[in-house]
């Protein structure tokens, strides 16, 4: 069995590069905790969607889509809860 990991999305991969180290890492440790345990507290699904989630981690919105056969999480973007949900 292989170990569940979390991809990003290049878009975002980009949105953390860009974003401060402090803010970096806090958003690093909760995608890690996200792998090892089922969305929970401050995610939930979003409107329309039966695969697509959020997580809210302060002012940011991870958005993801998570494969639950493996465990996999695939990270579409990460942008402050003003920006999150425009498309």
């Amino acid at each position: 069995m292989s170990a569940r990991q979390y991809k990003l999305h290049p878009g975002a991969a980009r949105d953390l590069r860009r974003l401060d180290p402090m803010m970096r890492q806090r958003l690093l440790r909760t995608l890690g905790r996200l792998v090892a345990e089922p969305p929970r507290g401050n995610s939930k699904t979003l409107q329309g969607s039966d695969d697509e989630w959020r997580l809210r981690v302060g002012d940011w919105r991870i958005r993801f889509t998570r494969d639950w056969d493996t465990g996999d999480v695939l990270v579409r973007s990460i942008e402050p809860r003003g920006r999150a949900y425009r498309d």
